[in-house]
């Protein structure tokens, strides 16, 4: 057995060493094994004394390999630490990472705003028909709106939506007043030009109830305070204008962001920005809806158009081309 106590001590030096010589100690041919087969020659005195001695040897054994086994296993750890470790004091380049696209951060914060008053979030079809892209919101057959140059018409008379008027619509046939909602989303328009795409994207929204409770002052009030939130301290001023869907209507302008009243080519020497267009909802709307007693205003604006004046992009085109050049700078 002494053999076996030098061998484990001081030539053992793995794991799998060691359970060599466990079998050789412990298995079913062992020493051990060897050993305690002998008990059956002895005589009764002897076969105790030996057994003693037998099983004291395998305790120290077992103790002395159990101690081993947590020594190798405690220096394997170590070892493969050490191979694995990094060097986290070493230089390394940064990764590179995303980041929303222009378009989306700009609709992003002013779905932030409007959801903040307590504004819904509706969504509708991209492909329209007649009656909830044109009809219902008061456009007559002869609006300029339903010529071919500026929808997109499919074989079975449908269309892909013009605006994101038509999720209004929609809610209104759904719901019953009052509705505090917007409507972001893609919009389709044969045009193309620096302030053009065929496809674009809008924000829509709609406040209707009974009809004492809603004003144009109310509008005016709720964009003053949308387009501070989005620009920063501006003047905002409103000019009549007519849109079929709302009466009285008006367009909205803000400062110039850029020249700050002094003019320059963005603003036309005017000093002043379009930014949207706004008004009360034309009776005839409610009337194509079945609502009754009530009163509301709308209002409309271009995500694109946003996010050229946030960002300083002079060209609507570049926003969809991808471009890293550009893109890389809105990280």
């Amino acid at each position: 057995m002494q053999d076996f106590i030098n061998k484990i001590k001081n030539e053992v030096s793995t794991l799998d060493d060691l359970e060599k010589v466990r079998v050789e100690i412990f298995g079913k041919k062992g020493i051990l094994a060897q050993g305690f087969a002998k008990l059956k020659e002895l005589g009764e005195d002897e076969k105790k004394e030996f057994a003693a001695n037998l099983n004291k040897q395998r305790d120290e054994l077992s103790a002395l390999i159990e101690a081993k086994k947590a020594e190798l296993s405690e220096q394997e750890i170590d070892s493969k630490m050490k191979k694995e470790a990094a060097d986290i004091t070493l230089f390394n380049e940064p990764v590179a990472s995303g980041a929303l696209h222009p378009v989306m951060a700009t609709m992003d914060k002013i779905i932030e705003y409007f959801l903040a008053l307590n504004f819904s979030l509706e969504t509708g079809p991209l492909i329209e028909d007649d009656f909830h892209n044109f009809e219902a919101l008061n456009l007559p057959k002869y609006h300029p709106a339903r010529d071919m140059q500026d929808t997109f018409y499919l074989d079975d008379f449908r269309l892909l939506r013009t605006h994101t008027s038509p999720v209004q619509v929609r809610t209104m046939l759904n719901q019953k007043p009052p509705i505090r909602m917007i409507a972001p989303g893609t919009v389709f328009r044969r045009d193309m030009d620096l302030t053009h795409t065929p496809m674009f994207h809008q924000v829509e929204g709609l406040v209707v109830e009974d009809a004492e409770k809603v004003s144009f002052a109310n509008l005016k009030s709720m964009l003053e305070g949308f387009l501070k939130h989005m620009f920063g301290d501006v003047e905002v001023r409103f000019r009549p204008s007519f849109f079929p869907f709302t009466e009285p209507s008006a367009e909205v302008d803000i400062s110039c962001i850029f020249c700050h009243g002094k003019g320059c080519r963005v603003c036309k020497q005017t000093t002043w920005l379009e930014v949207l267009g706004c008004g009360v909802v034309d009776p005839n709307v409610f009337k194509a809806v079945g609502y009754k007693n009530v009163s509301g205003y709308a209002f409309g604006l271009g995500v694109e158009r946003f996010a050229m004046l946030l960002h300083r992009v002079p060209d609507l085109r570049s926003l969809f081309e991808g471009d890293l050049r550009l893109l890389e700078q809105f990280k």
